[in-house]
């Protein structure tokens, strides 16, 4: 119903005007002040513009209401309220009745401040329950509390989650409930590091394209989890207690566009198997790796970053050539056993080998092409190598002339 200027007639019980923590929150946000009069969540934007236009939105009404120039001084304040809450919809690229439910229904125990209305903070809170979560939530941070269980009746409204950060609490693998991740269909990011799980979670939705395990107590991966999770780039699970027969090509079934796999500070006492050919970073550093089989990279023809440092390599377990591969760009090996330099690649630009027992090193035996035929334009198909680490070695300087003549790209020289 309207008055005769065409604005909306706010008399008897078309109004129901409530007070709200979200509103409060919106109205500070604006102004720093506080505001006693809200527009219920059935009114249109049209409906609740005028009525801010009208009543006051940022100050309320002003005592005197005969002072012409109050008023329109009133009003101006208001569009600009209005313009704000306008400008808070627009640039969170979320409707505007979206946005009031939102906050509306923010967690007593969490913040949800409006410049970024998707994202619910509930880190450093002590928590030992979930909250529940609003509706149209997308980032939520639920870091460093007391979390044991994971309730799916906290997460039932909140299906357009896409990040949730849940590291340092205290879930276990029991505490997740059947089916609660699978069914979030947008989730593409799930941190839960410094937990207490025992396993890979199961199922996991197929959006999934982040997952961080690190530094819990996983020792078996289910078979056939990662299985449609065609998404997933990244997967850490480094710190946790995985064995030999953990990794295999049964339980890392299903990776076909994996990055990064990080299986640092396990036990692995081999070279994992089953690893997807996609496979670009791999981190197995801190375990009790002793040899690498001959043609084991040719397998993974994408591997440019390989870490294996503090290992148990040994000269003896590791083939001359097995690091031959035009694809690697950084090889990391500090901390084994190795008495000898193996073959390096043309194209690998940074090598690690401190703290080995290497004696000496032979230009001639290491570098990639003979070093007389070395171009010295320093063209593309020179050895690209242009940082080595030797220190911790049995070496004794100078660095022989023949490992600089046939790396030409060199800048650094750690020995």
């Amino acid at each position: 119903m309207t008055l005769d200027g065409g604005e909306p007639d706010w008399s008897g019980e078309d109004l129901m005007l409530t007070e709200t923590i979200g509103w409060h929150t919106l109205n500070e946000t604006a102004s720093g002040t506080n505001m006693g009069k809200v527009r219920p969540a059935s009114l249109s934007f049209e409906t609740t513009f005028w009525f801010l236009y009208r009543e006051g939105c940022c100050t309320g009404k002003f005592e005197n209401q005969k002072n012409k120039l109050s008023c329109e001084m009133a009003r101006l304040q208001n569009l600009l309220c209005i313009f704000c809450l306008v400008g808070l919809s627009a640039t969170q690229d979320m409707p505007y009745e979206e946005l009031v439910a939102q906050i509306k229904a923010c967690p007593k125990e969490c913040r949800c401040p409006p410049n970024f209305a998707r994202a619910v903070y509930c880190d450093n809170k002590g928590l030992k329950n979930l909250p529940k979560i609003p509706p149209y939530t997308w980032y939520l941070y639920l870091q460093n509390n007391l979390i044991e269980t994971l309730s799916s009746d906290a997460l039932q409204n909140a299906t357009q989650l896409r990040w949730i950060n849940l590291n340092r609490n205290r879930i276990t693998s029991e505490g997740v409930g059947d089916g609660l991740l699978s069914s979030m269909t947008n989730l593409a990011h799930l941190y839960m590091d410094d937990n207490l799980l025992s396993s890979v979670p199961s199922p996991l939705p197929a959006s999934l394209e982040h997952l961080r395990l690190s530094r819990n107590r996983i020792s078996k991966i289910p078979a056939g989890v990662f299985v449609g999770l065609e998404k997933l780039s990244l997967l850490d699970l480094q710190g946790n207690k995985l064995m030999d027969d953990a990794v295999t090509e049964v339980s890392l079934k299903g990776l076909s566009n994996l990055v990064q796999i990080n299986l640092a500070k396990n036990q692995l006492s081999k070279m994992p198997l089953g690893l997807p050919p996609s496979t670009t970073q791999l981190y197995l550093d801190g375990n009790n790796i002793d040899k690498i089989p001959a043609g084991y990279f040719k397998g993974l023809p994408k591997v440019a970053f390989l870490r294996l440092n503090n290992n148990k390599l040994g000269s003896g377990g590791v083939p001359k050539d097995v690091f031959n591969r035009s694809s690697i760009l950084d090889l990391q090996l500090s901390y084994n056993q190795l008495t000898e330099v193996p073959l390096i690649p043309s194209g690998l630009e940074h090598l690690h080998l401190d703290h080995n027992k290497i004696t000496n090193v032979n230009g001639s035996n290491i570098c990639p092409v003979p070093v007389d035929a070395v171009d010295d334009s320093l063209n593309e198909s020179a050895p690209q190598l242009r940082y080595l680490r030797l220190d911790g070695n049995e070496i004794n300087p100078p660095i022989p002339r023949d490992v600089i003549t046939c790396f030409r790209f060199l800048r650094s020289i750690v020995i």
